[in-house]
């Protein structure tokens, strides 16, 4: 029986929330992602130093608001840990932090319900903010007229909302009222698609479109690279070294064209005999190998 295996989202060796994910030590056939294969994320210290600086540069400073896209399942809940933490160590000051996506609120409230999939500096962090439900206070964002109501608020908000990739959802509201000020920030932390709002705002763009309106990018842009969920080329090649033996076969998907690339040469570098970038509709034979 051939042994087929997907890996993605493998995230970095020191990211909080979930347990370390089991390495896998044998496969038939693997299916890599590359979305980060081609470079190193920042350590996590670096990684605080930069969100701490964003923060305090704009609520203290600027007296603006903070706003950050996050998909509601997975990247949601650790933006509430890493400032939760932040806030306990006193790195940052205490604040109310909007979450505004019911999708969010009903996945912080399941990952709660199993807190042994959690590890134990997340479980720690977890009875820690129930006895100080202040630091930092929580909101969660249900109706619609909630949402718009924070567009009131001229400083001091803390906004976390979906789209991810600014493509979608509640936050393309947000960033319509709050980046044509040069107060505000706006606080990207994870990977962003070609062709995404959110990549045009890393890219520098000075424009952008929303809901067909053109709006001045005023506001700063911190890009946190080192809170992506996807792993680095070092992590990735970390897990690869688990296996016992290469598999017989080996796709790199999830990562541009040139990034796949790169990183498929790593690949090759641990002696993997057989190593495919596949080409956008390419189909592959599992059983018997060739392609069509």
């Amino acid at each position: 029986m051939r042994k087929l295996v997907f890996s993605g989202d493998l995230g970095q060796p020191d990211r909080p929330v979930l347990n370390d994910p089991t390495p896998i030590t044998e496969a038939d056939v693997l299916i890599v992602e590359s979305t980060y294969g081609n470079r190193l994320h920042k350590n996590m210290a670096d990684t605080e130093d930069e969100l701490v600086h964003a923060f305090e540069d704009t609520l203290a400073r600027k007296n603006g608001n903070v706003i950050l896209p996050a998909f509601a399942v997975g990247r949601t809940q650790e933006i509430l840990f890493i400032l939760t933490d932040l806030v306990r160590r006193g790195r940052l000051p205490a604040m109310t932090v909007h979450v505004d996506s019911p999708m969010a609120e009903a996945a912080t409230t399941l990952t709660l319900k199993h807190m042994d999939l959690l590890d134990a500096p997340t479980r720690d962090l977890v009875t820690w903010n129930r006895r100080h439900p202040d630091k930092p206070a929580i909101r969660f964002v249900r109706e619609v007229e909630e949402s718009m109501a924070l567009n009131e608020i001229k400083a001091g908000a803390v906004i976390v909302a979906a789209s991810g990739m600014c493509d979608a959802g509640r936050v393309k509201h947000h960033l319509r009222h709050n980046l044509s000020r040069r107060e505000c920030s706006v606080v990207i932390t994870g990977f962003q698609a070609i062709g995404t709002l959110g990549r045009r705002l890393v890219d520098g763009a000075r424009w952008v479109r929303i809901f067909g309106e053109e709006i001045p990018v005023r506001a700063d842009i911190y890009t946190i690279g080192g809170l992506s969920a996807h792993a680095d080329q070092k992590a990735l090649l970390g897990w690869l070294a688990h296996f016992r033996r290469p598999p017989a076969r080996c796709f790199v998907v999830h990562g541009e064209a040139g990034t796949a690339a790169i990183f498929a040469d790593a690949v090759r570098g641990l002696g993997w005999p057989d190593v495919t970038v596949p080409a956008h509709g390419e189909l592959h034979l599992l059983s018997g190998g060739g392609k069509q």
